[in-house]
């Protein structure tokens, strides 16, 4: 029987600060459907989505404590990313919707890409960089496992070439016939990359497992039952769903009145507003000198973005016959292959300081202010 009480605990303010932002939820059903301002609904409904992503990141830890530790990888790689793929998802069915060749698609997809390829910038750069500088602040130098940064890096690394072929292939081959063969081409990647990742998780978690073992994993007790974790899944998923509807739908209006870029918009802001729950642990474990599980956050979840939710979108809008593919842009993919340079050459050496969290940092800022000065 579920226990009602558990999962209204899990709500409650005083179990996490960030669930006081819970109020953003009926401020975003009042903009939204009594007020009618999608400008406003856009604000509220971005803010909505990060306590609700952090009520869903704990209702799968809850699952994953009573699974094998292979199990339970495999659903946080899941629903690590769930805010991001629903967003993603949604956008491209009010494409579909829209109809293909609209703007409003031509917007949506648009909206995809930029989300994406903020998603990998935002781990790698913001969360890597704060995690170094908070938990350099707290101890003079911390390590991490090598294998982590040597097998994520290397898949990472496989990605940025999905993403450069494309964009050159493109400029290589004039006329329909390009944009033809990038269509092909991308499809074809996507199920190779989606291939490479289903064998990533295999060496992860299985074959050689004992290679990213941590000190930390599964030795917490679990504070619900499992079944109350599951209808607490179920509930924030929906929950979760909804605003990311009304944000979606109120993206066009939105970057209308504040004059912002599209691009910024899904480089930048969406991923910030979708991974914060996600980022919040990163930085606060690496305080604890918990620098495998940190490092595990923040370069695991852009390796799942490049090399499983990506090719996932790409295959998705391939059977809504959306013109979705691996060609994301001169100034994002080079984003993307700057920020997967400097984040393995920062922590090649295992180890990590604050200064070199303050050089991540600095690259992020400075690819922000690109996009959002980009027209």
């Amino acid at each position: 029987m579920v226990d009602t009480a558990s999962i209204v605990r899990a709500f409650d303010p005083r179990e996490s600060k960030l669930n006081l932002l819970l109020i953003a939820v009926p401020m975003t059903v009042y903009f939204n459907y009594f007020a009618h301002d999608a400008n406003i609904s856009f604000i509220t409904s971005m803010i909505a989505i990060m306590p609700l992503a952090f009520l869903m990141g704990k209702a799968t830890e809850e699952i994953a404590l009573r699974t094998s530790e292979s199990v339970g990888g495999l659903l946080n790689a899941t629903f690590g990313n769930a805010a991001e793929i629903i967003i993603c998802v949604l956008a491209l069915l009010t494409a579909y919707e829209a109809g293909v060749g609209t703007e409003t698609a031509e917007i949506m997809i648009n909206i995809v890409q930029a989300s994406l390829i903020g998603s990998i910038l935002g781990n790698l750069l913001l969360v890597m960089g704060l995690s170094f500088v908070w938990g350099g602040i707290h101890h003079s130098e911390q390590k991490f496992s090598e294998t982590q940064v040597s097998s994520n890096g290397s898949l990472l690394l496989l990605s940025v070439i999905v993403l450069i072929i494309p964009t050159v292939f493109n400029f290589t081959v004039d006329g329909s016939a390009g944009d033809d063969g990038v269509e092909k081409l991308s499809h074809a990647a996507a199920i190779i990359l989606l291939a490479i990742y289903g064998f990533f998780l295999l060496f992860q978690l299985k074959t050689h497992s004992h290679l990213f073992a941590t000190e930390n994993v599964h030795h917490e007790e679990p504070q619900m039952d499992q079944k109350d974790a599951i209808v607490l899944l179920i509930i924030a998923t929906v929950m979760v769903s909804w605003m990311a509807e009304i944000l979606v739908h109120s993206v066009e209006s939105a970057a209308e009145e504040y004059h912002l870029p599209y691009l910024f918009i899904g480089v930048i802001l969406l991923p910030l507003f979708g991974n914060a729950a996600e980022h919040f642990t990163a930085v606060s474990v690496a305080a604890k000198n918990k620098m495998d599980l940190s490092f595990a956050i923040s370069i695991g979840s852009s390796t799942q973005i490049a090399v499983f939710v990506a090719p996932l979108m790409v295959v998705i809008a391939w059977i809504l016959n959306l013109p979705l593919t691996f060609e994301f842009g001169i100034l994002e993919t080079i984003a993307v292959f700057l920020a997967v340079t400097i984040a393995n050459l920062t922590a090649a050496d295992g180890k990590s300081n604050w200064l070199e969290g303050l050089m991540l940092l600095a690259t992020y800022a400075i690819l922000a202010l690109a996009f959002y000065f980009h027209p």
